[in-house]
């Protein structure tokens, strides 16, 4: 299991528009669903990754309290699923069923959405606020597969308790470390070479 680094977005970017089919059926579109939310949590995740298998529980509870702050989640998988049979679309959803995902599951087959956030592993976390303005990205929390550190959430939900405080964004912001996202053969991006 290598463990591969976020890049680190660069804070205050604008998040880029997101057209993707939801895997349990009908479209997703960013500016339309964010447009009364005080912000939104963007995911990288994928279904056979261990350091997502880790945290899945708690990310669960973590969304469902901020989504009824006003915070939606939305979660995207940008794996080959060709290479990686387990994180096709019909796998994804009986995932969504089993783990009981409170928010949409975005299938990026084209790996476009995952170059333009420039997500680099699984999980890999981004918090926009209200102006869809990029304050955090980086991980979960300090807990990985076999470390002994429990599984809790602190770094997202610090920033976003602050945000919601309307405090400045963290200055201390530790990159998420997980599996890499897997590219389609030649579709590798620069930044992950």
């Amino acid at each position: 299991m290598a463990a591969t680094r976020s890049t680190m977005l660069e804070l205050g970017t604008k998040a880029p528009p997101i057209q993707l089919p939801i895997v349990t059926g009908g479209d997703f579109d960013l500016y339309r669903y964010t447009a009364h939310s005080k912000g939104i949590v963007i995911l990288f995740i994928c279904n056979h990754c261990p350091y997502v298998h880790h945290i899945n529980e708690t990310l669960v509870s973590v969304a469902n309290t901020y989504i009824n702050k006003g915070i939606p989640f939305i979660a995207i998988s940008s794996n080959d699923a060709i290479k990686y049979s387990e994180d096709s679309p019909e796998k994804m959803i009986d995932v969504v069923r089993k783990q009981r995902y409170p928010f949409p599951y975005l299938y990026d087959e084209s790996q476009a959405i995952a170059k333009v956030y420039k997500a680099a592993c699984t999980p890999d976390f981004y918090f926009f606020d209200m102006q869809l303005s990029l304050y955090y990205r980086g991980q979960f929390d300090a807990s990985r597969p076999g470390n002994e550190i429990e599984v809790t959430g602190k770094d997202l939900t610090t920033a976003i308790d602050g945000y919601l405080k309307g405090e400045k964004a963290p200055k201390t912001q530790v990159p998420s470390i997980g599996c890499s996202i897997k590219w389609k053969a030649g579709n590798e991006p620069e930044y992950f070479l």
